[in-house]
């Protein structure tokens, strides 16, 4: 018996191995003469040699299919699959790009999909009940930041006017929402409230997007248990509109700006229709924006395919996130060219390396350096902190999404149903035993609570084990 239940016996291993390593140099079994090895069957005998040298776990499933939507943070669910990481764990996987969140959502709660590329907020509001009904958890945060706020070129006149200060090639940043005040208010007057878009309404976007509107005093409407529009009360009007819908749609005049992950903030930028105002690392710096999600009953039936699909993730995020010795990326370019596949993101390659090589493009004249714009594994960036579950929670209260007020102790326990470090904590210390990850490259002694912070742009202090107290703290929604 092998010594953890995870493990594959040693004799599986080597009959396995030897498999590999008989196909890898082409003896399996041939009585003809052995050709002199290639290049790559030599490279093919070194990865069998590592093979043979890790552990496999068992698994209770070997072929997958995991969900993604066409925006760049999908990166690791991508690049475990072209690297090989998903192969190195015993894994056939397919991914496969959905025509929007809800598809994507529903495709898992049915078991279409093992596993998706999720919004944040997707599986904290299926597990109480906002939306739709289904317990969701993830164990693998997959990046942090990513997000920006594009508005249209006269919507920019507009802001431009009524603060001369970013009537400039290169504006101050980071740009509140104080310059858009005065076009909502003068719009909501005339009877034609301005129209902005976000992908979902649970998502990472709509939360930024109300966060930074309320801030500058612009309320964006509250959700009811009869009115799930989200729109009572507010200023402006939110819609949901598709990720890659959204330069189309604003071009078209239906909405007027949007918050939105990349490259659609920098495409809009690009096609000369908008400009991009702030993103999200600027409204709330290193906020937690996508996880990989699975259903609670399939993470049950499978703990250790589950266990290999983080360890893969883990191992993709960490090559995204490597610099050389000066700081630089060694590997964006890369990850860049097989994003703009048309099967992955499938936009130019330049659009797509705007925001993933360390700059961000807001306008043609205003470049600026961002080398935290996307973050993969840096900062301990995939680990599922219960504080990040619970400042979801605190959006949804106060725009209305959840109807009652809750206690801290349900703020808590929701949290630790959901996300669930334990995983990234096994598949983290089998990397290190491997020699894939070190010892510091985990956050063995959290508790799962982030330090408070203020780094808001509003300066409001999150402090994730006082939610109601965070709540309380706010001018504009839901106080309890």
């Amino acid at each position: 018996m092998p010594d953890s239940p995870f493990l594959l016996t040693a004799w599986s291993r080597v009959v396995l191995c030897c498999g590999v390593l008989a196909a890898a140099v082409g003896c399996g079994g041939s009585t003809a003469a052995t050709p002199a090895p290639s290049a790559s069957r030599t490279a093919a005998v070194g990865d069998a040699a590592a093979l043979l040298a890790k552990e496999q776990l068992d698994l209770e499933k070997d072929e997958l299919k995991l969900g993604f939507i066409k925006l760049t943070d999908c990166a690791p669910i991508v690049i475990a699959k072209e690297l090989g990481y998903f192969d190195d764990e015993g894994l056939s996987v397919t991914v496969e790009a959905q025509a929007n969140w809800k598809i994507l959502l529903d495709r898992v709660i049915s078991g279409e999909l093992d596993g998706a590329h999720m919004l944040a907020g997707q599986p904290i509001a299926a597990t109480v009940g906002f939306g739709t009904k289904a317990h969701i958890v993830t164990a693998f945060s997959m990046d942090l930041n990513g997000n920006g706020i594009t508005v249209s070129k006269s919507v920019w006149q507009q802001m431009q006017e009524a603060d001369p200060k970013l009537d400039s090639p290169t504006p101050p940043h980071p740009i509140t929402a104080a310059a858009l005040k005065v076009v909502a208010d003068r719009q909501k007057a005339a009877g034609d409230p301005l129209k902005l878009g976000m992908v979902f309404p649970v998502s990472t976007h709509n939360y930024e997007l109300r966060y930074w509107l309320a801030a500058a005093g612009i309320h964006p409407g509250f959700y009811t248990a009869d009115d799930t529009r989200g729109v009572i009360d507010g200023d402006v009007l939110i819609s949901v509109t598709p990720p890659p819908q959204m330069p189309a749609t604003l071009e078209a005049g239906t909405i007027q700006g949007y918050c939105v992950g990349e490259p659609w903030n920098q495409q809009a930028v690009m096609r000369d229709i908008g400009v991009c105002v702030v993103t999200d690392s600027e409204i709330w710096k290193n906020n937690p924006e996508k996880v990989f999600g699975v259903t609670k009953e399939w993470a049950g039936k499978h703990p250790q395919t589950h266990l290999a699909v983080v360890k893969a993730l883990i191992r993709a995020g960490k090559w995204l996130d490597a610099v050389d010795e000066k700081g630089e990326f060694l590997n964006r370019k890369r990850a860049c060219e097989i994003l703009a596949r048309k099967d992955y993101v499938g936009a130019d390659y330049d659009v797509i390396a705007n925001s993933m090589t360390g700059t961000f493009l807001f306008q043609s004249t205003d470049r600026q350096e961002q080398k935290d714009f996307n973050v993969f594994f840096e900062g301990f960036a995939t680990y599922p902190y219960y504080s990040d579950c619970i400042w979801y929670l605190t959006q949804m209260r106060r725009w209305g999404q959840i109807d009652e007020p809750r206690d801290d102790a349900w703020y808590h326990e929701t949290a630790k149903s959901i996300y669930l470090p334990e995983i990234y904590r096994q598949a983290a210390q089998l990397l290190v035993d491997e020699g894939q990850l070190t010892t510091d490259d985990v956050p063995w002694d959290t508790d799962g609570y982030k330090s408070a912070t203020s780094e808001f742009i509003d300066g409001m202090e999150f402090n994730g084990r006082r939610p109601r107290e965070y709540l309380a703290k706010f001018p504009i929604g839901r106080k309890d």
